[in-house]
């Protein structure tokens, strides 16, 4: 058994047990959760390293559990589990700081690739090296990125980052002016193992665009290459 512990936040008993009975016999700790305001007491005795969070729970729901978590920890990595296809809802789990979603029906080896993928991650985000380097404050068009605020400033505005959107500007800084083709994007900033589509990509541009674009309809900083990807048109 590793050290490594879930929170596993899921009303419905039987998908509980057995997301439970898997993570247990793949060497995870795994901590129970019933419904919302379980899941954040349990959140606070005992901080997991990474949290599977079912959107719709009784007392409160994943969308304000994850909303009370990034005030707590920015840093944890939380995969949203959802029943419904709507994109918004999967929209709405992302701009509260979820960093993957994954829908049900779902296969359990789906699912353990998108938890090692998260996880993997987040321990790169937290080595020494990749620590002093990734809090360093960087420009990017015209804004300031605060790494250590979570925070975004320029042109009298100010928005809060999540952890992957400030990774995504990270990337996208490093390579102005060059098309980056969405499978790059994922595997640099998702993960070479990320099991996910690249909907889950669009839908991170769409949430920066709608903080550094002065029209998000119309982009003139984070372009779409159709068929392709995207580009940062960078001015310098």
């Amino acid at each position: 058994m590793n050290n490594t512990t879930i929170l596993v936040a899921e009303d419905d008993i039987h998908i509980r047990i057995g997301l439970t009975d898997t993570l247990e016999s793949e060497g995870y700790q795994v901590i129970e959760a019933g419904d919302g305001n379980e899941a954040l007491n349990a959140f606070e005795r005992h901080p997991p390293d990474l949290v599977l969070l079912d959107v719709m729970m009784p007392g409160k729901s994943g969308y304000d559990v994850c909303r009370a978590i990034r005030t707590k920890d920015a840093m944890v990595p939380v995969i949203i589990l959802t029943a419904k296809g709507e994109e918004i809802d999967k929209v709405v789990g992302l701009r509260l700081g979820a960093d993957d979603y994954i829908t049900k029906p779902f296969g359990i080896h789906e699912l353990l690739a998108r938890i090692d993928a998260v996880l993997r991650r987040a321990k790169r985000f937290k080595s020494p090296a990749a620590k002093d380097k990734s809090k360093a404050p960087f420009a990017f068009a015209g804004f300031m990125v605060d790494p250590k605020r979570f925070k975004i400033t320029g042109a009298n505005k100010s928005f809060d980052l999540s952890r992957r959107e400030i990774e995504l500007l990270k990337f996208f800084a490093a390579h102005p002016g060059e098309v980056l083709d969405r499978d790059t994007i994922l595997a640099r900033v998702w993960g070479v193992d990320y099991g996910g589509t690249t909907r889950t990509l669009d839908q991170h541009i769409a949430m920066l665009r709608k903080k550094i674009e002065k029209k998000p309809a119309t982009p003139i900083i984070i372009t779409t290459v159709h068929g392709v990807g995207y580009r940062f048109e960078s001015d310098e």
